[in-house]
């Protein structure tokens, strides 16, 4: 991915969820923001070309807004990853991506900070 290129992470803040965002970023080589979902600002979203959505537990309050704007704005094209220690996390994150028309590949299940299970997961979405 050339440096041009422009990823958000969102995270619902959460310290096991940060750190794996911070495994994504590190995995990626392009220009990455980490966003708390609680703070996001939505011009950073309309303008990635890929992001990654991570959260800790399902239906975190801080998400109603991002949950909210995916379900009516069309992101087809563009590339989303989610991720979570959680499976309940990952069915709630790929209900809340189902209407906006992503691509997407399969979602990253982690218990713990693993680089290099971070880095290969981050490379099948970014070539899916």
């Amino acid at each position: 991915m050339s440096a041009k290129k422009k990823v958000l992470i969102i995270t619902d803040g959460t310290e096991l969820i940060e750190s794996i965002a911070r495994s994504v970023k590190s995995a990626l080589k392009c220009t990455v923001k980490i966003s708390h979902a609680g703070k996001l600002d939505g011009t950073d979203l309309l303008s990635a070309e890929t992001f990654f959505i991570g959260c800790e537990k399902p239906n975190p309050s801080s998400f109603d807004y991002l949950s909210d704007m995916l379900k009516h704005i069309n992101f087809a094209g563009r590339h989303c990853g989610i991720f979570s220690a959680n499976n309940k996390a990952l069915k709630y994150l790929g209900g809340i991506i189902k209407d906006c028309e992503v691509i997407t590949g399969e979602p990253l299940l982690i218990a713990g900070h693993d680089a290099v299970s971070v880095s290969n997961w981050v490379n099948t979405i970014i070539n899916y």
